[in-house]
């Protein structure tokens, strides 16, 4: 049976940018037709500006988007929404993995926009998603960061305190989550076969007891935490196949924390039940799912 190990690719990026900007955008909506009404023609300009950069948005200019978010904060600081965009078009523009400085330098500048909206409006719940996405993105970036995770996952779990009843955070800390202890498992398997004489440990195997304890002291926690989280994000959204994709992985994780091999058995086979959850839910999407044109 697949272990089903899900990769966030450049495309799930991608999307996931649109999802954050039109979030940003009915966010923004809602604001706009909240505030005070421009007073100055600076202000006015300021707005202008900041529609424009819209438009270019979702025209594909994000450079233009960007210079005109900029411009439109220039003019008015405390035009909120015009950081929020701003954050969220040199966040599009951040390319996960890619090293050089350059790269780099958008995401920090996402990320300090960002922060300067919550610092406005610290339940600013597109700025919370949109950090705690983008701090994930660069903590997988090499060097690998366990503190640039830890501290995406605090977004997420703001989120949860602002508004519990939305899945998507707690998805997140689950990837989080898996992504650490995964990493962790595969760098022990690593360490124990450069040493090891003859056969060493296959990914499948179960830990030798003393690794076994060594791994379950260090990250036990963090793999119950991300089960537990990835149950309720299923258990809000009964059809979140992704959900149940991490959470198959994560019982595997568990898998090498328990001594018995019944019950290593018992959640390798809750794994593998899961994987055939996750592609009947797929089969029955396609299948009422409009053809393509």
């Amino acid at each position: 049976m697949p272990t089903m190990r899900p990769r966030v690719s450049s495309l799930l990026w991608s999307l996931l940018r649109i999802v954050c900007f039109t979030a940003a955008l009915c966010v923004g909506r809602g604001f706009i037709m909240r505030a005070q009404a421009p007073q100055t023609p600076q202000q006015t300009e300021a707005r202008d500006a900041l529609n424009q950069g819209v438009q270019a948005y979702k025209n594909g200019q994000i450079e233009e988007a960007a210079r005109l978010f900029e411009h439109a904060k220039q003019l008015d600081p405390n035009l909120l929404n015009a950081r929020l965009y701003l954050a969220t078009a040199y966040a599009s523009q951040y390319i996960p993995g890619a090293p050089s400085e350059e790269n780099r330098g958008r995401g920090q500048s996402a990320i300090a926009e960002y922060r300067e909206v919550l610092a406005r409006d610290p339940q600013n719940l597109s700025a919370l998603d949109g950090l705690g996405s983008l701090l994930f993105q660069m903590a997988g970036t090499p060097p690998f960061s366990p503190d640039g995770f830890l501290e995406s996952k605090t977004y997420h779990l703001k989120h949860i305190a602002i508004k519990p009843d939305d899945p998507g955070p707690y998805y997140w800390i689950g990837v989080i989550d898996w992504s650490l202890s995964f990493r962790a498992n595969g760098e022990v398997r690593q360490k124990y076969n450069s040493g090891a004489r003859g056969r060493g440990l296959r990914d499948t195997d179960p830990l030798p007891p003393g690794l076994r304890e060594q791994y379950t002291q260090e990250f036990g926690t963090t793999i119950d935490e991300g089960i537990d989280a990835l149950r309720k994000a299923i258990a809000l959204k009964p059809d979140y196949d992704d959900a149940m994709a991490y959470l198959n992985l994560l019982y595997r994780r568990k898998a090498d924390t328990v001594a018995s091999a019944a019950e290593r058995e018992q959640f390798t086979r809750m794994a593998d039940e899961l994987v055939d959850q996750v592609v009947k839910i797929k089969q029955q999407r396609a299948q009422v799912s409009p053809p393509q044109r």
